[in-house]
């Protein structure tokens, strides 16, 4: 995928590539990104407005974000690289791509803030795709741990919330879910088909010019991202 070797303006802003690993990483912080819903209840409500190949894109532009801010830091980038490309393959044809596996043993080396960050990343994707493939209505809830890490490591966190406001506007008029408002099933034994929802690429996520009827639509979210 070619286009992953061209940084998105929007990151470059953000001071992303090449600045000092210089935020918090604590036991404390590791578990809240772990454990992330409570306290993001509005976020996860958030992305429940969302369908599920809206929500793989915003996956894998999530983790590009995260991809693009360890790039010199950690030889784990480029599986990282690899695992991005699988996502926007599996958004076009989920049959074509296997499984994301990532550390089956769960062992959880987290303490790092480089590998640690990673490690989070890579399983909160797994998880995610792992939710995708097999249909489940609860695949949105995922995507809270990955908003909250990509901006917890973003050098200016205001460029990352300003984008992440206005990719929320955009998805939740492109690709609506469509069972925001019914009572799911606890259990999450229940399947979704989204082989019929609208396909989705990476220039709506990082080319300002894409989708631009769109983009002076008064804002709908005002969302707090706290970590």
């Amino acid at each position: 995928m070619r286009n992953l070797n061209n940084v998105p303006k929007v990151i470059m802003e953000s001071k992303s590539i090449g600045h000092p690993i210089n935020y918090k990483w604590t036991k404390k912080k590791i578990n809240k990104l772990l454990d992330c819903v409570e306290g993001n209840e509005e976020l996860e409500k958030t992305l429940m407005q969302i369908n599920h190949k809206g929500s793989m894109g915003l996956t894998a532009a999530l983790l590009e974000w995260i991809y693009w801010r360890f790039t010199g830091y950690s030889q784990a980038t480029h599986d990282t690289q690899k695992r991005i490309e699988a996502l926007w393959c599996s958004i076009n044809n989920l049959e074509q791509t296997n499984p994301l596996l990532f550390d089956t043993e769960f062992e959880i080396p987290a303490n790092g803030s480089v590998d640690g960050a990673l490690w989070i990343a890579l399983m909160n994707v797994r998880i995610i795709d792992a939710r995708y493939r097999k249909g489940s209505f609860f695949l949105q809830n995922d995507l809270v741990g990955l908003v909250l890490l990509a901006y917890h490591i973003t050098p200016k966190r205001k460029n990352f919330n300003n984008w992440f406001e206005q990719t929320i506007i955009k998805l939740t008029h492109s690709h609506p879910n469509p069972y925001k408002n019914d009572k799911l099933d606890e259990s999450d034994e229940a399947i979704y088909d989204s082989s019929h929802e609208p396909l989705i690429s990476r220039e709506f996520f990082f080319d300002p010019n894409f989708n631009i009827a769109l983009k002076h639509q008064k804002m709908q979210f005002i969302i707090l991202l706290t970590i």
